[in-house]
């Protein structure tokens, strides 16, 4: 069992940035293969990012030299450094984990086996 809780979230301006943290408790935190994950109102979850154990990471295109996904584990904590932030960044931000060392390009809502419970995100223009 493994326990995800993210902080970080607020409202920026557009061009801001903001740092997210999911901080994860319960099994070893470098077993697990995690992502970023977002959800806009009245659109599906989709993901944003994901890392493997091994530091391997995959971006959305649409954050693509905005946002970086980096770990911590002696720390057992993930992170989602944002830049430059569009009003279409705006959204729940929900951290994942998924068991194993994953393809980072294939991580999808179904190769995740725990979730957080998300932090709002909000870029006004």
């Amino acid at each position: 069992q493994v326990q995800l809780v993210e902080s970080g979230g607020g409202l920026v301006q557009a061009g801001d940035s903001l740092r997210l943290s999911c901080a994860a408790s319960g099994r070893t935190f470098s077993w697990y293969t995690m992502a970023w994950f977002r959800q806009a109102p009245g659109q599906e979850r989709e993901i944003v990012a994901a890392i493997s154990w091994s530091g391997g990471t995959n971006y959305a295109d649409s954050v693509k030299g905005r946002f970086t996904i980096s770990r911590d584990s002696a720390k057992n904590t993930l992170y989602l450094q944002m830049n430059s932030l569009k009003p279409e960044d705006t959204g729940v931000y929900y951290c994942a984990a998924g068991k194993g060392q994953r393809n980072p390009e294939l991580f999808s809502g179904l190769s995740a086996d725990y979730w957080g419970q998300g932090t709002q995100v909000t870029v006004s223009s």
